[in-house]
């Protein structure tokens, strides 16, 4: 007796509507009998996915169940309707057949006749996948265009939001939300609060946010922002650029929006919008500001906490002494203190220590001075890169050039003297003279561009050279040195414990690169107990 082919079945409907899910189980009925029809074909089992797009396989997890099973030799033919079904992307469509095939599975097309396994299956299908994601761009082309239309006729897209909610294309205002919306104008623009105030006191009052885990000076100014609350709907703002991918992004211009003057019911009145919105320009800063205020900092924005993650901020409080004491705290324990529960049950805050800022500049002093070990290295590594860009080579060089047109002048000397004799006539001689201008030509574009390259190479030789005596400042380094800082740290990591790790750039051939001293990018471990002793070592030995 015969041994029965397994044989598995794939199913796919792209929406989870009724008539898709009954189209789904049409599917599998059809697939169970159609196996059952062939004496020596035993059902192994039907995967299939609903509501979920054929342009990618990433969130189809019948699909990739199946993947895993024929991996496993569970199966050796999966049955479908059509390539449409397994996927509307060529890529994937070839890719995941010939991954089949090379674990001795075939793929029927029993709608489509095509069969992976004969010799020209993969031909007649790259055809039909092609075919099934043109169609499945018209497709997205035609979605777009018809839900551009209903915007334009006032069709709300979108979920639900603070004070509103959606419902049939349409937003009704959801009052007991709406006296939130209200209190956070009147706090902003009547009160003169700030969006980190307003936030605060939200969330000492115990009042709850929308679409969003914890009230922040971020949720706070979407919600100043956002047209909804004055009765206007802007509809398009992220955009969908690629059919395949799914991926949205902000529409900054990419696509013309839809907006709607006094679409809906308003929360807010029209002249409190206006003076949100006045008030909001006032208050924001400056692309120069913005810009100074992200680099005050020799270590702005690349200290993260251990523990959450979150970035430092810098804290400063004057002494009684008149001087200025300046640390660094993770954000999320200097805006809520030590981590615990907050009145609706989430947690907040954060339980890292704070750090010296003059204990993280001698941290980064003493990893620097760790990593001399290897400063040698580096240097000889630079001085032989310097070498291969100085050495000029020995074959064709000017002088070469300079020959070869002495020569060629030569014999255009001799042409004349060939005319005198009458051996060659005047046009053979005008022939000949423009043969020998045209190569001395090339010859003098060869001698300019082997001096342009010798330049080059100089300019490239003395640039190397500066690199090479900036690896020699780092030994120079000192705990004051913030410009250097700056260009050399890529991120500071400060754990509980005084424990950090420090990452460095380093940038010797004028590239930004990682510096390299074991693996891929070096790091430098250490607590602040030995940078605390090693200063006290070189006051001694100042001393």
């Amino acid at each position: 007796m015969d041994k029965k082919l397994r044989v598995a079945a794939y199913c796919r409907v792209s929406t989870e509507k009724d008539d898709q899910v009954n189209s789904l189980q049409n599917q599998q009925q059809y697939f169970t009998e159609f196996i059952s029809s062939h004496e020596n074909w035993i059902l192994c089992r039907v995967y299939f996915d609903e509501g979920i797009s054929g342009t990618s396989v990433k969130k189809r997890n019948g699909f990739h169940q199946m993947m895993d099973d024929a991996a496993s030799g569970k199966f050796s033919l999966i049955l479908t309707k059509e390539v449409s079904r397994f996927a509307r992307n060529t890529v994937d469509t070839l890719s995941y057949t010939r991954k089949l095939k090379q674990q001795g599975v075939g793929v029927v097309f029993t709608i489509d006749n095509i069969d992976t396994r004969d010799n020209d299956g993969e031909l007649r299908l790259s055809i039909m996948a092609t075919l099934a994601q043109e169609e499945s761009r018209k497709i997205s082309e035609r979605v777009k265009w018809g839900q551009k239309r209903r915007m334009e006729q006032g069709v709300v897209f979108g979920r639900d939001l603070l004070g509103y909610t959606v419902k049939g294309g349409c937003l009704t205002v959801n009052q007991e939300e709406a006296e939130t919306v209200r209190l956070i104008f009147h706090k902003y623009v009547n009160e003169g609060k700030g969006t980190h105030v307003i936030a605060r006191e939200l969330r000492e009052a115990g009042i709850s946010p929308k679409c969003s885990q914890e009230w922040s000076n971020t949720v706070i100014l979407r919600v100043l922002r956002n047209e909804k609350y004055v009765g206007d709907l802007c509809q398009k703002k992220t955009f969908t650029p690629d059919y395949l991918s799914h991926i949205k992004k902000y529409n900054r211009g990419n696509e013309e929006m839809v907006y709607l003057k006094d679409h809906h019911e308003p929360i807010i009145d029209r002249d409190t919008w206006n003076r949100t919105q006045a008030e909001l320009q006032r208050r924001s800063p400056s692309a120069e500001q913005r810009s100074k205020y992200s680099n005050r900092y020799w270590c702005s924005g690349k200290i993260f906490c251990g523990e959450c993650g979150r970035h430092f901020v810098s804290c400063t409080k004057k002494l009684k002494s008149g001087g200025v004491y300046k640390a660094w705290r993770c954000y999320a324990a200097a805006n809520h203190g030590q981590k615990k529960n907050d009145a609706l049950g989430d947690e907040i805050g954060c339980s890292s220590e704070s750090i010296n800022d003059k204990v993280l500049r001698f941290c980064v002093a003493f990893a620097l001075n760790q990593l001399q070990v290897n400063e040698e290295i580096l240097k000889q590594e630079i001085l032989t890169e310097l070498a291969l860009v100085t050495q000029t080579k020995k074959n064709e060089s000017p002088a070469t050039f300079y020959k070869k047109i002495e020569k060629m002048e030569s014999k255009k000397r001799h042409a004349i003297d060939l005319v005198l004799d009458g051996t060659i006539t005047k046009e053979e001689l005008k022939q000949q003279k423009a043969m020998y201008d045209e190569k001395i030509s090339d010859l003098q574009a060869k001698i300019n561009a082997r001096k342009d390259q010798n330049t080059a190479q100089q300019e490239q030789a003395a640039g190397m050279q500066g690199y090479a005596e900036t690896l020699d400042n780092i030994a120079k380094l000192n705990a004051d040195n913030e410009a250097m800082y700056r260009n050399l740290v890529d991120k500071i990591v400060v754990y509980n414990g005084h424990y950090v790790v420090v990452w460095f750039y380093c940038i010797p051939f004028g590239m930004r690169l990682h510096y390299q001293v074991s693996g891929r990018m070096a790091n430098y471990q250490v607590t602040v107990d030995e940078v605390i002793v090693e200063k006290e070592k070189s006051q001694e030995n100042s001393d």
